[in-house]
């Protein structure tokens, strides 16, 4: 992992995992809450993609190894701030909704929030994806005991308590390791709504069966994981009451 801008003090880091979005960036950056801190993690682009991030003030983060868990965590490592945000950085979704989903976890009422996707059009997600993403959900409830509806890409937390989770799936099954982890650990997990619009470029994940596919078979293999047998608990924050 390269790091090719110095940190930055911010209440609140936003990692945005970056293959190819050189289209999105822009209005992606631009819709960064005020103050907050954009860490774009570039995953191998071939486009332009890091020189537009750091054009537009985001701190960039190059992580060789491929995967989608890689570009996560590669963000949070980087991440200095309290609270971090992960988001999609295909324009599917509005970095402007973050303070919503980043709220309960700052004021110590929520361990880690996801934002719940509500499509906005047809198009924005695919039949296949869309019935994948319920079956996840029933198999979350299921391994669990959590009612969610949705893998949210959209999520927060404490970075310290996410990095004692020691996460350790570098591909498609990040996100869920997070909260099946998270859960293991008792952690108080919530959903927020988010829209969700049809994304800027080509989809490397769901926007196809097969990449759909490679999904689902990794986050099988997240799920078979046994729980750990001394759960890591959220950690305490002065001020939150936790």
């Amino acid at each position: 992992m390269i790091e090719t801008s110095p940190s930055s003090p911010a209440p609140v880091d936003v990692v945005l995992p970056c293959l190819d979005e050189a289209e999105a960036l822009p209005w992606v950056l631009d819709r960064i809450p005020s103050g907050w801190r954009a860490i774009v993690v570039d995953n191998g682009s071939t486009d332009s993609s890091a020189d537009i991030a750091r054009t537009l003030g985001a701190h960039v983060v190059h992580e060789p190894r491929r995967g989608f868990g890689a570009a996560c965590h590669a963000g949070l490592t980087a991440a200095t701030a309290d609270v971090v945000c992960f988001c999609d950085c295909d324009a599917s979704l509005d970095p402007t909704l973050l303070p919503s989903v980043a709220g309960p976890v700052r004021d110590g009422s929520a361990d880690l929030v996801l934002g719940r996707r509500r499509p906005v059009t047809r198009r924005a997600w695919p039949l296949h994806a869309r019935l994948a993403n319920l079956e996840l959900a029933r198999l979350i409830r299921q391994r669990t005991g959590l009612r969610l509806h949705d893998l949210g890409p959209m999520r927060a937390a404490r970075r310290e308590s996410l990095l004692a989770l020691d996460l350790t799936d570098r591909r498609s099954g990040y996100p869920l390791q997070m909260v099946v982890r998270a859960a293991d650990a008792g952690w108080r997990v919530a959903e927020t709504e988010v829209p969700y619009r049809p994304r800027t470029g080509r989809s490397k994940v769901t926007g196809t069966w097969l990449g759909t596919w490679h999904a689902v078979r990794d986050m099988r293999a997240v799920l078979a994981e046994r729980p750990a047998a001394a759960p890591v608990s959220a950690a305490t924050t002065p001020g939150t009451g936790r």
